[in-house]
């Protein structure tokens, strides 16, 4: 049953993605340093994804992880996308091109199997309620799952349209 749930996007409502903004806006504030945190959690909690890195694929010390000038330059990547993303929540068209090409990307050019998204946008949500409690109300909650859900679907929709085969 809980693939079926994630297969599923919910539509995400217009004060959904104007909560969403606003947590967005004071996270994004720090893009960088969040979302360094957010790939150090990652891959202390999922070492398996780290095979796709070869920089820093061997590292295992969270300190030496934060210190990776391409573990941080992945992030400013992650965060930047995610951030193309919540600017254009209004636009369905945008969000679907910059979430396919994300996901051919990682589908084609660096193998990364579709499940590392589920995870991957879990962990964010979990760095951002932690590091931003106090604007991470029950209802940005609610959102924040809604948009995970929208990530994690449009991605994987790219994965089925390359073929992708694991």
């Amino acid at each position: 049953m809980e693939i079926e749930r994630w297969e599923r996007s919910e539509e995400i409502s217009d004060a959904e993605k104007k909560v969403i903004q606003e947590t967005w806006s004071r996270v994004y504030a720090n893009c960088e340093d969040v979302g360094v945190s957010i790939l150090i959690r990652f891959f202390v909690n999922f070492p398996s994804a780290k095979q796709y890195f070869s920089q820093f694929k061997h590292m295992e010390d969270p300190l030496e992880m934060e210190r990776s000038l391409q573990l941080r330059k992945h992030a400013r990547r992650v965060m930047g996308a995610i951030n193309t993303v919540v600017e254009n929540l209004n636009d369905s068209e945008k969000v679907s091109s910059v979430l396919a090409l994300v996901g051919k990307a990682h589908a084609l050019k660096h193998k990364v199997e579709p499940i590392y998204f589920k995870k991957l946008t879990g962990v964010m949500l979990e760095v951002i309620a932690e590091e931003y409690a106090n604007d991470f109300t029950p209802e940005a909650h609610s959102a924040w799952t809604k948009m995970r859900t929208l990530i994690y679907t449009h991605v994987t929709a790219a994965y089925k349209e390359v073929g992708w085969a694991q």
